[in-house]
């Protein structure tokens, strides 16, 4: 056996060691959402599957509107992901082949704005959405996020590493250029369109304190604070539903992550090509 293939074993066994660490709390979570709340707390814990699997899903979907909860996650965070990545890519076109007053500074306008959480603009916020009578529906929780710095950031750069030479090419065959973008540029960009899908849709479906503080119906609620609520609402806390809400609101993204993590570790320069 060569030194090479030596250190090809140890890096697989290391990764293999890594992934499993990582893959220990879903583990966990999914041993505990097969359980009775006897088995829960049964000590010594019990690490294997349950007797109560299908009526703890149940549960979680049918007694405390999980489906309700998840299905309006997937629609905020589909209206977001689609809309805040295609707003992305008009400004990323606009700052780097377009030409107009303080170009330079609206950029570096747009980066500064990287450095200030969502949650120090909540009051403000909160007041502008109640003014404008958005309150418990989705426009207040997918307006005030169709704009996305990193998005801009992400999609300017692409842009400017394209080679010039198309943009004239177009041009003189008469492309405009938002045909310019459909025909050369969204091509060129599926894997930064698919890594800025993936972000964002996680970014919205994890989201919780925003729909906390604007939603009061539980009828707009989002996944995230159900869950909080699945603890709250009963007496003596059954974990293995909680548990089972939680591996059933983890799918979606895992879903996502799966279809799209080729495009994602394309777009950030990490796969073999671009």
């Amino acid at each position: 056996m060569t030194r090479k293939q030596r250190n090809d074993i140890f890096a697989h066994i290391g990764l293999i060691t890594i992934c499993f660490i990582v893959l220990v709390p879903v583990l966990f979570a999914f041993s505990k959402s097969t359980q009775t709340r006897a088995q829960v707390f049964h000590y010594p814990p019990i690490l294997g599957p349950g007797t109560a699997l299908l009526s703890n899903y149940r549960a979680a979907w049918n007694e405390f509107d999980l489906g309700l909860y998840m299905q309006n996650s997937l629609i905020i965070a589909g209206i977001v992901m689609i809309f805040k990545t295609l707003f992305s890519m008009l400004a990323g076109l606009g700052l780097v082949y377009f030409d107009f007053p303080l170009k330079n500074w609206v950029f570096y306008f747009i980066l500064f704005t990287l450095m200030m959480p969502t949650e120090i603009m909540i009051i403000a916020l909160f007041n502008l959405v109640s003014d404008l009578g958005w309150g418990n529906n989705y426009a207040a929780l997918t307006v005030p996020f169709l704009a996305s710095a990193t998005g801009v950031f992400l999609f300017r750069q692409h842009f400017a590493s394209i080679p010039g030479e198309l943009a004239d090419a177009a041009r003189v065959d008469g492309a405009g250029p938002l045909r310019f973008l459909w025909s050369v540029l969204i091509p060129m960009s599926r894997n930064t369109i698919g890594a800025m899908a993936l972000i964002q849709f996680i970014y919205m479906w994890n989201m919780y304190i925003w729909p906390l503080v604007i939603i009061r119906e539980n009828a707009r609620q989002v996944v995230q604070v159900g869950l909080r609520a699945m603890t709250t609402v009963q007496d003596t806390t059954n974990w293995g539903v909680v548990m089972a809400g939680a591996i059933l609101a983890m799918l979606p993204p895992l879903i996502i992550f799966i279809g799209l993590h080729e495009q994602f570790t394309k777009g950030f320069a990490l796969g073999q090509e671009k």
